[in-house]
């Protein structure tokens, strides 16, 4: 008895699937991570401040750099950040949506077309008046595959290209962390400073004040000219003229700080402590570490990642050279009332697709994503260059801001005397009230300079943790949203275990040795 065509066309199928299969290919470039040359022989001594291991263990764990100023307020703050921030949860969402178009990458390397078909239909036919029915009726249905095999890696391209779009992502959050936390800690103690200047400010404007008093009194009773009160009184105006300004400024800074947190703009109650005094760092040490280290900021290797994902874009562009080879089948029944009985039909085969005349278009495509992927990969090494600029920046203007300070620090032990023994002479006769006024003025200017290079030394100090990449670590999955967000969605839409399953490192990602958790 002869086979049935159907058994035949299976057994036709099969060798040749195989075939096909096991001829595959992956066409364009793979992927090799960027290389910086210099970085082999970059050994920064940074101005001074670099030490050894041991000379440098006192100082906090580059993740959590921001311990050293032993401010549990500060800590606190930050925690809140990492709670509510908004950047910081669009940053997780995106995340979760390079997680979905990885997932969409994935399908493509299955059956693309899975579709069932089906209708039926009353057709009436009745012209007649003497016909009391003529309608019929009729009804088909269809079921039919098709699956493009993925014979010159022109999927397993898009899915190299999706995966490194994904791990970009996660490497874009934890470079968010380092960004948000050198900027809740640069808030801060900008806020702390410019308190303190205004204390400062209040300060000398009631030394002044009295000052003021005395000369009118001194001019009342004869003892001295209007000149020295009214230049008291000018004095004195200028420095009360100081503070509505440095007032405006700590608005704004409470207002920046607190939208990082997460809150409107308005008062901040953790801020309000008037006996606050900022941080003396005795001397900024970091541990002599490899060149390398520039390579482990989240930046960087978000910037390798996407010349990951472009490199890929190559070998899909390439596979358009190439005929499009498909397996298709389709299974069919269909009927009427007429009678006749039910109509089966199968059809299964090969199919192929090839765009022979592009006039150029494909190769072209070809030269434009090579010519995206050579930009992005001088992206990456104009950013390891930016990086190591950024660190040996920072580094002189700690070094720079430590010489200021104790230089500014005797500088305001001597204008301390001088006013002393200005108001003194003042007092016996000895000289004219301008000695006083020259004297204040000079108190004032050194002490606001001395708390103002205290907060440019804490702000180079906060530059170089984050130039070093400091600041961030690896977060749990249940940790990057709000619960109650990830419930909102989960009920909105079926995600699965996306929205749950952990999240994984590749070997391109070089992460400090701490595990998952909360930012304390």
């Amino acid at each position: 008895m002869p086979e049935s065509p159907s058994v035949v066309l299976r057994r036709l199928l099969l060798p040749a699937t195989l075939l096909l299969l096991g001829g595959c290919t992956t066409l364009g470039p793979d992927f090799e991570e960027p290389h910086s040359s210099w970085l082999d022989n970059w050994k920064p001594a940074l101005h001074g401040i670099a030490a050894s291991a041991d000379q440098a263990s006192g100082q906090p764990e580059l993740a959590f750099w921001w311990r050293m100023f032993n401010d549990p307020v500060l800590n606190d703050l930050i925690r809140q950040a990492h709670e509510n921030n908004p950047q910081l949860r669009i940053a997780a969402l995106r995340i979760f949506e390079n997680r979905a178009l990885t997932g969409i990458a994935g399908s493509t390397l299955y059956p693309q077309v899975q579709q069932f078909s089906g209708s039926a239909s009353y057709v009436n036919s009745n012209n007649s008046p003497t016909v009391t029915d003529g309608g019929f009726g009729s009804y088909q249905a269809g079921f039919g595959v098709g699956w493009e095999l993925d014979f010159w890696g022109r999927f397993r391209r898009s899915i190299e290209s999706a995966d490194a779009a994904f791990f970009a992502s996660l490497e874009n959050q934890q470079a968010l962390q380092v960004l948000i936390n050198a900027q809740i800690v640069s808030l801060y103690f900008s806020y702390r400073t410019t308190q303190a200047r205004i204390a400062i400010a209040s300060k000398n404007a009631r030394i002044q004040k009295q000052s003021l008093k005395i000369t009118r009194e001194q001019f009342q009773s004869g003892n001295t000219s209007e000149l020295d009160v009214q230049q008291a009184r000018t004095q004195y105006l200028s420095t009360l003229a100081t503070i509505p300004e440095l007032e405006r400024g700590l608005v704004q800074l409470r207002n920046a700080l607190a939208v990082l947190l997460g809150r409107p703009p308005g008062a901040l109650p953790e801020l309000d402590d008037d006996d606050y005094e900022l941080p003396l760092i005795n001397r900024t040490t970091v541990a002599v570490l490899p060149a390398e280290l520039l390579l482990r900021r989240p930046d960087i290797r978000a910037a390798a990642w996407v010349v990951a994902a472009q490199s890929a874009q190559i070998g899909i562009a390439e596979a358009d050279f190439y005929p499009a080879i498909s397996l298709l089948g389709s299974l069919g029944w269909a009927g009427s009332s007429l009678g006749g009985g039910t109509s089966t039909t199968f059809a299964a085969g090969p199919a192929l697709k090839w765009n022979i005349f592009d006039y150029g278009r494909i190769e072209n495509n070809i030269r434009l994503q090579d010519a995206r992927l050579q930009q992005l990969i001088e992206q990456y090494q104009e950013a390891v260059l930016s990086a190591a600029q950024e660190v040996d920046d920072a580094a002189i203007s700690v070094v720079k801001s430590e010489e200021q300070l104790k230089l500014l620090e005797q500088t305001v032990k001597s204008a301390e005397r001088a006013l002393e023994i200005a108001n003194t002479s003042y007092h016996e006769g000895y000289a004219d009230f301008q000695r006083v006024l020259d004297a204040q003025r000079a108190l004032f200017t050194q002490n606001d300079r001395l708390v103002s290079i205290q907060g440019n030394n804490i702000s180079a100090i906060i530059a170089l943790y984050k130039s070093l990449g400091g600041g961030w670590s690896p977060v749990k999955t249940e940790h990057l949203l709000p619960a109650d967000m990830s419930d909102t969605m989960k009920q909105r839409v079926d995600w699965g275990d996306l929205l749950d399953a952990p999240l994984p490192q590749h070997p391109l990602s070089t992460t400090p040795e701490t595990t998952p958790q909360k930012i304390p």
